[in-house]
């Protein structure tokens, strides 16, 4: 079984193997042990709320109980640009027209912005790769949203992620071979590994803030302009079926895009609901495709779990789960949990929004009932 959980102490050895293993580019989470170990720290920091709402560092682990790997990891940024001038490039249009001449030229430019300040900001998405496949990279970037719809509170009402843009198999970006390096005397895995040691500000501002005309940069670096790398094309389609869109902002070391949305526009937030556990102690056939299968979670701010089930155990009130299952979402039963449609377009019993968030007085007295048992009779 895979549970997401909280980032915890003992995971900073398979992080740190995770990082490495994804190569350049990663900015969020270089393979810097140090660093590594102050993320968890500032992670656990949030989560015991022994830090200001505004500065949480929300990352969620995907472990397998079997093993007790850590084998994937998520997060979420509470807020950008507070501690520092959170940068981006904003691609606009520069106009120059002339009647007399009949002359009407639309030119391309980057722009340097700070529009995403104070904005929520889901990062740090990786997976290791023998456990790619089976639904695993949608559970594990898509539990953020359950997350975030939950304690809706503690973060904006846009959210938006920085994707990573085209580099090389040796690191290289030609965005920033044709425009940093102008301004650095460094390669980009420096910058980039610099950026992921919370030097990026400073980088920054040493950019120029003048218009950059974007027909003054070679081919190379113009053609990878909003564009993703390509082990990043998954998670890219994972958020635009959650109804993320480019917003017209790009990275300014390698071009990568940004993308938005707002809170109650996700997919996996209109979709969601919330059930009754009901313990079943008789076997269960737990086995189900990706697109019959739903998240489902523990709603606890400090001890967050979510696992997948399939979707044929939910129930106009309750949902049906193993004692194993409810062990590792840390649930007993008549606890309230929340689901959600694992796949976009996937099987998904019950289209009323938030159906079963408010029940009548008769479904209530009937959940007093399920939380005098402890199995499914």
């Amino acid at each position: 079984m895979l549970v997401i959980r909280p980032l915890q102490e003992n995971d900073l050895d398979d992080l740190y193997t995770m990082a490495l293993n994804a190569g350049k580019g990663l900015t969020t989470l270089p393979a810097d042990r140090q660093l590594l170990q102050s993320k968890i720290n500032h992670a656990r920091e949030t989560f015991n709320q022994r830090c200001a709402p505004e500065a949480g560092l929300y990352l969620f682990a995907l472990e397998d109980i079997a093993t007790g790997r850590a084998v994937g990891i998520s997060g979420i940024q509470a807020r950008v640009g507070l501690d520092e001038v959170f940068y981006n490039y904003r691609l606009s249009l520069t106009v120059n027209a002339s009647k007399e001449l009949g002359v009407h030229v639309r030119t391309p430019t980057l722009q340097l912005s700070n529009d995403m300040t104070d904005t929520s900001e889901i990062c740090s998405l990786l997976l290791s790769d023998e456990y790619k496949g089976g639904g695993n990279g949608l559970l594990l970037s898509r539990c953020r949203f359950m997350y975030l719809d939950e304690f809706r509170k503690h973060f904006s009402e846009k959210v938006f992620a920085e994707m990573r843009g085209v580099s090389d198999r040796n690191g290289q970006s030609p965005l920033w071979d044709a425009l940093g390096a102008k301004f650095f005397d460094m390669e980009f895995s420096e910058a980039d590994k610099l950026s992921g040691l919370g030097n990026k500000s400073f980088i920054a501002e040493l950019m120029p803030k003048y218009p950059i005309y974007v027909p003054m940069l070679p081919d190379a670096a113009r053609a990878v302009i909003g564009r993703v790398h390509e082990n990043t094309v998954p998670a890219l389609k994972m958020l635009q079926a959650e109804g993320f869109n480019f917003n017209g902002l790009v990275d300014i070391f390698d071009g990568g895009p940004v993308v938005e949305a707002f809170v109650h526009n996700i997919r996996t937030i209109r979709d969601s609901m919330n059930r009754y556990v009901m313990i079943n102690r008789k076997p269960m056939d737990l086995d189900a495709p990706p697109g019959e299968r739903a998240m489902v979670s523990n709603r606890s701010f400090r001890d967050f779990r979510v696992t997948t089930l399939p979707v044929r155990f939910i129930g106009p009130e309750t949902v049906r789960m193993p004692p194993e299952m409810a062990e590792a979402l840390q649930a007993q039963s008549g606890d309230s949990v929340r689901l959600a449609p694992l796949k976009e377009g996937g099987f998904w019993p019950i289209h009323s929004h938030r159906e079963g968030d408010n029940f009548d007085e008769t479904s209530q007295n009937r959940i007093k009932k399920y939380r005098s048992h402890s199995s499914w009779d």
